[in-house]
């Protein structure tokens, strides 16, 4: 067994005047009183956002002053974790910065991760559990994405970590990649309505929703979402549904695209229109990517810690939406926008990773059911009948 190095000191002097010349203390006080839009770049998030956070996880992440040495603040704490999920810094270089121990960061950000996620999931990202907060969804797909009858738009992120020592191929994906995934649902304004955070990146995105706590409460009809009923000017009932990539199984509550190329034309106008709706979520990953950029190199920490950081982060991104600090976390231009069909793509994607979580090769999954193959078609009628189509759908499909 290793033998214990003995420590020289108990406390380095640099750090002993983290008081007076530590970041929390001296640069971001500041930028709060100097320039509040550096605060915010610095830590993504306004000053009064950070002191609401700050009390809403105090008793969670709050410590106790000894005769020894005063606890670092529930405030330093907070700062240390937001910078080291806005930058992706190593705990060395945060250690520099704000003059706090490597080995205390190392405990400081999971536990702050954690903390965030639990205080503020049942505010800022609770599944719906009413029909009226489910037709709210639909209604808000109908208006801005033409598709009625839409609850949500489902996708998996895999999250690069490097290898978990003595973990093998566990978590070695399809990318080449070590990675745990993100399932997530998303809604029409680009906010999570469910995540799954935590599975190892070698199960397929079908595979981690089809053991997803998602997954069983739509099969089994417990999430008091509306009954089925007509499209818009159709007679046939359909399902409210979800819709997703080829990786995910066709069934009567989760519509994807019809596969391989050489499709007839109404079955391409299915296509473009369903994968129109699912733009949300490939922004919801990429605006979360892009103000988060700890998603954006491989994490070097246990899947546990990494599994908190990623939901915390996804937490952190439907607060900042909701709070008035909307125009500041994602200002006009940032999502892709749409003009008489011609997109704009939104800023996020100049600064996109190359292998988008969308578009990356995937296994197909199967094992369709005349019943979901019945709904799909009664979609595809729809969309190409005069109260479903678009006018400029046909440009997209040739």
């Amino acid at each position: 067994m290793r033998r214990r190095k003995k420590r020289s000191i108990w406390v380095k002097d640099w750090i002993k005047r983290r008081a007076q010349l530590g970041a929390y203390n001296q640069l971001l006080s500041e930028l709060e009183n100097e320039d509040p839009e550096c605060y915010r770049n610095f830590l993504r998030i306004k000053h009064e956002d950070f002191q609401y956070l700050c009390n809403k996880i105090s008793p969670a992440i709050k410590k106790q002053d000894t005769n020894m040495r005063l606890a670092i603040s529930v405030e330093e704490r907070l700062a240390i974790t937001l910078r080291f999920l806005a930058s992706g810094d190593w705990f060395r270089s945060l250690s520099y910065l704000f003059r706090v121990p490597r080995q205390t960061i190392s405990k400081i950000i999971p536990e702050c991760c954690e903390a965030i996620y639990r205080f503020l999931k049942e505010d800022y990202m609770k599944v719906p559990s009413s029909e009226d907060e489910w037709k709210k969804i639909s209604e808000d797909f109908r208006n801005k994405w033409n598709f009625p009858n839409l609850v949500g738009a489902l996708d998996g992120k895999h999250v690069v970590m490097v290898a978990p020592q003595h973990s093998g191929s566990v978590y070695f994906n399809y990318k080449g990649t070590f990675s745990i995934v993100l399932m997530a649902l998303v809604d029409a304004n680009y906010k999570f309505i469910y995540t799954d955070v935590g599975c190892n990146g070698r199960i397929s995105d079908g595979g981690v929703f089809t053991n997803c706590t998602l997954s069983m409460a739509l099969s089994e009809g417990t999430l008091n979402i509306p009954p089925p009923q007509p499209l818009p000017g159709r007679i046939k009932n359909v399902p409210h549904v979800i819709i997703a990539d080829d990786a995910f199984p066709l069934k009567p509550y989760l519509m994807k695209p019809y596969p391989f190329r050489n499709q007839p034309g109404p079955n391409r106008v299915y296509n473009y229109r369903l994968s129109r709706a699912r733009r949300v979520v490939e922004n919801a990953f990429g605006i979360l990517a892009n103000r988060f950029r700890i998603l954006r190199k491989p994490i070097e920490l246990c899947p546990e810690k990494v599994t908190k950081i990623v939901s915390a982060t996804c937490v952190l991104h439907n607060f900042l939406l909701d709070r008035n600090s909307r125009h500041l976390y994602a200002p006009q231009g940032t999502f892709d926008e749409e003009i008489d069909g011609v997109l704009i793509p939104g800023s996020w994607r100049s600064d996109a990773l190359p292998d988008s979580a969308l578009f990356s090769e995937r296994p197909l999954a199967s094992n369709m059911s005349n019943l979901s193959k019945e709904i799909r078609e009664e979609y595809k009628e729809y969309f190409v009948s005069p109260e479903g189509e678009v006018s400029w759908q046909y440009r997209y499909i040739s």
